[in-house]
């Protein structure tokens, strides 16, 4: 009897290794515990809750540890990812990761043990600890050996096979990751708050960190990780409510990885994000209540009646392994201008054209040829050449409103590199200081805000894209919503209101007139009035005739391009933006459509009114006799 009573304390102890001595209070093996009237979901009719996966005597599988569940046979669909550099094998029969499967499959049923049939049980596993036989969703294990490096595992990882915790509890297990690399079965509350059988305390992402480095550099490499240490996600004591689903801890910070990422079954296509794209932020960025205090509502910038950026289809998905260049293959998600690993909290604006920090990290194209990566980005243009620059596939899309067709454009109308370039006899400062030799008696010291009365940022000799592409409630600008050209009530995304002259045939009437204009800030200027003291283009400051036109109703849109020139015209010098458009003006007999800044004189047919190259204006007779 004593023999017995021996064997069974030993057993136990094997079982318990090394539970005793632990702090947690109750049961350490907790839902493990699949015994009568234990805290499990599943439980069972034998009371010796260790028989459910151990025997002592009659172990399966060869040099497992005692099994006595049956091992499951089930053929695995494998995590994959276009930047994975280690690949996932079948989990080895008898290995680590197969016994957890042996239930967490669900191909075979809690309490089928070798030494006891099948155990009588009762109620069911919860879903997420399910995984099925589709592991994509969940983060990859028993790599095909040797381990190979990359620049954002810990350098010991694949040299040394040893990760960088310092406790020694997250391990390579026989030189591979395994279930057991971060779980412990037999303990489910070493991490206090998230209680998942993890080998320690996971908070603020330390157990990511055992394996993933975001301080390693290579030469000639982009780790994906960097400046983690100083990003929002990792430092933003936001607190996090229990419905956001989100993970286990209080705080943005403590959360950490797994605010963004699912060690198991995850919802998005790879890289274990918790939604496809732009869907891993909404939860956070919805401006609701699962963050307090709530960050800015990027979200309600795409409700209606705003338009804001193209998301991403099933049919052009973003993808991390996807070129900086996005030819035929527009799209628009968060991560597209974000990432999420060094993207930090906006505390000041940097000068015009220095990227935000919010942006960190991002890669663009190089406004020099239009096709080089830059990466990391440094500048905020950069990364929105990405799309609006040489690629191809790019197309006009009606929802963002009226486009202009302008007289003289380069090759490619779309690609505002060329539009922008330092050769073009005239463009607004973004990817280059201004070069113009004319006076500019417009220009304001500073912008305005977006109430049109306090002063905004000083004008500098540069100026950002998302000084005319921005929500228009930005905070930036006195609003109080999130900044960046995420979504606008106005037409192409601007921050303010700015109106397109329009005409059912170029050179006849004007269909959408703004006679006795009004230069507020909710008049149909109000972009332009942004930077341009509006009394003084009114006063013929610069052109003699802007008061005539401007009073009659026509828009800034009929003369002047937003961008700049992206190509040189004999007939149209371009100094001032005058680059006229072709879908409102028409050629005046044989003259073609020409501007001579010197007379302030052009040649052109518009509103039904011809204009010579004498500075002559007359009539044009149509079908429904003389227009005056």
């Amino acid at each position: 009897m004593k023999l017995k009573f021996t064997c069974l304390w030993l057993m136990l102890m094997v079982a318990a290794g090394p539970l005793l001595g632990q702090s947690t209070s109750g049961d350490v093996i907790g839902m493990h515990d699949l015994g009568p009237g234990s805290k499990s979901p599943i439980t069972g009719a034998r009371p010796d809750f260790c028989m459910y996966c151990h025997e002592p005597h009659n172990g399966v599988g060869g040099r497992t540890p005692l099994w006595n569940q049956k091992l499951t046979v089930q053929s695995y669909s494998l995590y994959s990812s276009d930047t994975e550099k280690n690949r996932s094998t079948q989990p080895m029969m008898g290995a680590d990761s197969n016994l957890c499967l042996s239930c967490h499959d669900g191909t075979v049923a809690p309490g089928t043990t070798a030494a006891y049939g099948q155990v009588t049980m009762f109620g069911s596993m919860y879903n997420y600890d399910v995984f099925g036989t589709n592991l994509q969703p969940s983060h990859p294990l028993a790599f095909a050996l040797p381990l190979k490096d990359n620049i954002d595992l810990i350098a010991s990882l694949a040299a040394k096979g040893q990760t960088g915790d310092p406790t020694g509890a997250v391990r390579l297990v026989n030189g591979n990751v395994e279930c057991t690399s971060c779980h412990n079965p037999h303990v489910q509350a070493k991490d206090l708050i998230s209680q998942n059988f993890l080998v320690r305390d996971s908070s603020s992402g330390q157990m990511c960190l055992a394996c993933h480095d975001p301080t390693r550099q290579i030469a000639g490499k982009v780790n994906p990780l960097a400046d983690w240490a100083t990003s929002a996600h990792a430092l933003m004591q936001n607190k996090i409510s229990s419905q956001a689903n989100v993970g286990s801890y209080p705080t943005v910070a403590q959360d950490a990885c797994i605010s963004c990422h699912a060690p198991h079954n995850a919802q998005g296509p790879a890289r274990l994000l918790r939604g496809p794209n732009e869907q891993d932020c909404i939860a956070c960025h919805n401006g609701g209540a699962n963050i307090t205090p709530a960050p800015a509502n990027v979200f309600a910038e795409y409700a209606a009646p705003k338009v804001g950026h193209p998301f991403p289809t099933a049919t052009n998905p973003h993808d991390a392994g996807e070129n900086t260049l996005l030819n035929n293959n527009r799209h628009a998600t968060c991560v597209d201008c974000h990432n999420g690993h060094g993207s930090a909290q906006v505390g000041a604006f940097p000068p015009p054209p220095q990227i935000r920090v919010s942006q960190k990290d991002i890669a663009g194209i190089s406004a020099t040829d239009g096709m080089s990566i830059v990466a990391p980005a440094v500048n905020q243009y950069e990364n929105c050449f990405r799309c609006h620059g040489s690629s191809s596939g790019k197309a006009i899309r009606p929802i963002y409103g009226y486009l202009p067709l302008r007289a003289v454009s380069a090759g490619d109308p779309l690609n505002i590199i060329l539009q922008f370039s330092a050769t073009a006899t005239s463009s607004h400062p973004v990817t280059h200081v201004s070069i113009s030799a004319l006076p500019q008696p417009s220009l304001l010291s500073n912008m305005w805000n977006l109430d049109g009365v306090t002063r905004g940022r000083a004008m500098g000799t540069q100026i950002f894209c998302t000084d005319c592409h921005n929500s228009d409630d930005n905070r930036e600008f006195g609003g109080t919503g999130p900044n960046g050209p995420h979504g606008s009530k106005w037409s192409h995304i601007l921050e303010r209101r700015y109106e397109f002259s329009q005409t059912v045939i170029p050179g006849q009437l004007i269909t959408n007139l703004f006679p006795n204009p009004d230069l507020s800030v909710n008049g149909p200027y109000a972009l332009c009035g942004k930077c341009h003291n509006l009394t003084n283009v009114m006063a013929n400051a610069s052109f003699t005739q802007h008061q005539s036109h401007i009073t009659a109703g026509f828009s800034c849109s009929v003369c002047h391009t937003a961008h700049g020139l992206g190509s040189l015209n004999p007939n149209i010098s371009g100094q001032r933006l005058v680059n006229f458009d072709i879908n409102v003006v028409a050629q005046n007999g044989a003259f073609p459509v020409s501007y001579n800044r010197a007379t302030n004189t052009c040649t052109l047919t518009c509103h039904n009114a011809a204009h010579g190259p004498n500075g002559s204006v007359t009539a044009v007779r149509t079908v429904n006799g003389p227009k005056k």
